[in-house]
């Protein structure tokens, strides 16, 4: 049987210096592996149990790599193991085939987008109209598809974020608060889509997936079987779902929980 687990990596699988606060105390900290190096310097890790776990799954599935990073981003990182066939980029937004983006799903997702949304002009246009410099450090657009702003989470206004997010879903958006970043995603722009796209290439007989963000939740419904661990968005929001399970873990505790739960699935 195939089986094709779709992961989210930040925050899931992999974790920066400032989410690895997420974890146990310093006297219990587990050995890590540095996973990705960005102008010299670290940014993400794994436990190296996690690294070894990952290797593993690898060989029993086809594992695809599920991101909202931009094909750029995505590539700073080096995962152990086999190198994956597929890779889902910007949320859906491309979907890399060997390391390179297949031109024709790309063109077919920015057509659906064209259709069924308010344009990212509008979008970007408000996020920097109404965002405050005071605790706004950066406006970003990510491959052409979706905003995202880098704040001061200290300084944020719940109030603002909670405004943003009506304002969004009036236009056929979703907005997503996670860590520093705050994202304005295209409603039309989802994981799950391209999870289907390559579960018909591989003719997967199983989906499985994990994330934790609210980018994740339908990653989560769309596949057989998902987890999410206790952090995040997901976690904080006390979201559920019949396939998926809610784990206690938090931090990289949480990474090597659900890779040993994606083992035992595929296994």
């Amino acid at each position: 049987m195939t089986v094709l687990v779709a992961s989210d990596l930040d925050r899931t699988l992999i974790y920066s210096a400032a989410a690895l606060a997420l974890t146990m105390p310093d006297e219990r900290a587990p050995r890590l592996l540095c996973v990705e190096v960005h102008e010299s310097k670290p940014l993400s890790y794994m436990t190296e149990t996690a690294a070894g776990l990952l290797t593993e799954l690898g060989d029993a599935a086809v594992f695809v790599p599920t991101t909202t990073r931009t094909r750029k981003q995505y590539q700073r990182i080096q995962l152990p193991g086999p190198a994956p066939k597929y890779a889902i980029c910007a949320n859906g937004g491309h979907l890399l085939v060997d390391g390179v983006a297949d031109v024709q799903w790309h063109a077919q997702v920015t057509e659906r987008l064209a259709r069924e949304c308010a344009p990212l002009a509008e979008v970007r246009a408000h996020m920097t109209a109404t965002a405050d410099p005071a605790w706004v450090r950066k406006h970003r657009v990510a491959e052409d598809l979706f905003a995202y702003d880098v704040v001061e989470r200290a300084l944020l206004p719940e109030d603002w974020v909670k405004e943003l997010a009506v304002w969004a879903e009036n236009r056929g958006w979703t907005v997503s608060l996670q860590g520093r970043k705050i994202y304005a995603v295209p409603q039309p722009l989802t994981k799950s889509a391209a999870m289907r796209e390559i579960a018909r290439r591989t003719g997967a007989e199983l989906t499985l997936a994990a994330g934790d963000s609210l980018l994740d939740a339908d990653l989560l419904l769309a596949a057989d079987r998902g987890w999410r661990p206790g952090h995040g968005e997901l976690a904080d929001a006390g979201w559920v779902a019949p396939t998926t399970t809610a784990l206690p873990e938090r931090g990289v505790a949480a990474g090597e929980r659900i890779l040993r739960e994606f083992l035992r699935a595929a296994r």
